[in-house]
């Protein structure tokens, strides 16, 4: 069950003339005066002797054209800014126009790099609605189901600890879930913040698989670790990443993991379906399309955050997330954490 999606309808803005009246009487006055001023300085100059009335009267009479001429030639020049005012009022400001100076067209600009944002970021919140609506909602209604069993008192002694363990494994698919989630959101605003040191990323690496072990053996895949090599990294938060992304070759690998440590960082390898998108995609916090991995439906929202968490990981450590697809005849998913300076 999806959030519906809302729309974002152009929002009236308020008029603000008080703001336009100024620029407006601000463009009148310096242009009345630059046609005033000398006027008035040749009317004196040429005419010394014309009595102080006709040339008070003929004196006014140049002020108000030049008033005239100011307030005209000034609403000419502004006559794109109270266009573009009219678009952006109704929504529809991203045509350019022939006679629109490069400051207007940079402001169209402008507002439609703000409208895309302002839309990604309505649908990210909708993404993460349908998420807690959605992804929350289904381990919610089991654990209820399992605690009434449990409750009801009447399992016998074997399905009363096999109904534990499943509710144990819902709570935390729940908490991991809901942890995502979290990081997510908190690596999607801030820096992620690292305490760097030499790092060896085999005895990194090793450490993931050993805790993953038990995985992969339920699940009949080799898991394997190969390689050697150090670099500059916050092991914690390093081996997190290799720790999401080994997890997620285990959800999908057909026979194997690799864990290896190469000259540019930390490559997981499985031999499962691969991707369905580009990972550029993919790795977006709370993304505003579902999408299909391994066959399997994602609803939006859920889809790629632990890539994301991965991606932002890497990326503070100087470095980038790629994936690439080996040919057949054995193709293979390969998820590269680039490190810069990996020493041998």
């Amino acid at each position: 069950m999806n959030a519906p999606e809302a729309s974002l309808p152009p929002t009236p803005l308020p008029r603000q003339r008080g703001r336009q009246s100024t620029l407006r009487a601000q463009f009148t006055l310096v242009i009345s005066l630059l046609t005033f001023l000398p006027n008035l300085v040749l009317s004196f100059a040429a005419q010394p002797d014309v009595k102080r009335e006709v040339l008070t009267g003929w004196m006014l009479l140049v002020a108000a054209l030049s008033g005239l001429v100011g307030y005209l030639l000034s609403g000419v020049m502004l006559q794109p800014l109270s266009r573009l005012e009219t678009e952006v009022q109704g929504g529809n400001f991203t045509q350019q126009h022939a006679d629109d100076p490069t400051e207007i067209r940079s402001l169209r600009r402008a507002f439609t790099g703000l409208l895309e944002r302002l839309r990604t970021e309505q649908g990210r919140r909708n993404a993460f609605m349908a998420t807690l609506v959605h992804d929350l909602k289904t381990p919610l209604i089991a654990t209820g189901h399992l605690t009434r069993l449990l409750a009801g008192g009447q399992l016998p002694e074997t399905d009363r600890e096999a109904v534990t363990r499943e509710l144990l494994d819902e709570n935390a698919r729940l908490l991991a879930l809901v942890g995502q989630m979290a990081d997510a959101h908190r690596f999607e605003r801030e820096d992620v913040r690292l305490s760097p040191q030499p790092t060896d990323l085999r005895s990194l690496i090793d450490t993931v698989a050993r805790r993953l072990l038990g995985q992969a053996q339920v699940r009949g895949l080799n898991l394997e670790v190969t390689g050697m090599g150090t670099a500059p990294a916050d092991p914690k938060v390093l081996e997190r990443a290799v720790t999401n992304l080994t997890e997620n070759a285990l959800r999908y690998a057909r026979s194997r993991v690799e864990l290896a440590v190469t000259g540019a960082g930390v490559e997981v390898r499985d031999d499962g379906p691969g991707l369905g998108a580009p990972i550029e995609e993919l790795a977006q916090p709370f993304n505003a399309q579902p999408a299909t991995i391994a066959g399997q439906q994602y609803t939006a929202g859920t889809t790629g955050l632990g890539l994301f968490i991965v991606r932002r990981i890497t990326e503070a450590h100087g470095g980038s997330l790629t994936y690439t697809r080996t040919p057949p005849p054995h193709p293979l998913s390969v998820f590269a954490l680039n490190l810069p300076e990996v020493l041998p």
